[in-house]
């Protein structure tokens, strides 16, 4: 394993953590801009129909998967501008 690889171990991990609240931070926005409505139905909730249930779980995925790979890329890039070697 590369020094480099080892190095980004840690800074892949907080860039994951990252990513993970600024996607939540996305959602909340586009929901409220899509839905309509300050919150997202949950699963469970009774008032809310099955077709916003689930439009609600495949917009937060795709948010979720979309800043995952973006900050995912961007940190590789730049570990790769700055070391000139691409993590993997």
């Amino acid at each position: 394993m590369k020094a480099v690889e080892i190095m980004y171990k840690p800074v892949g991990l907080a860039l994951g953590l990252t990513g993970g609240l600024l996607a939540g931070a996305v959602f909340k926005q586009v929901w409220k801009a899509v839905g309509g409505q300050g919150e997202a139905p949950e699963p469970t909730d009774r008032d809310r129909g099955w077709t916003e249930v689930l439009a609600a779980a495949a917009l937060q995925g795709a948010v979720f998967s979309t800043v995952k790979a973006a900050v995912g890329r961007g940190g590789a890039a730049t570990v790769h501008r700055l070391t000139g070697t691409w993590p993997d």
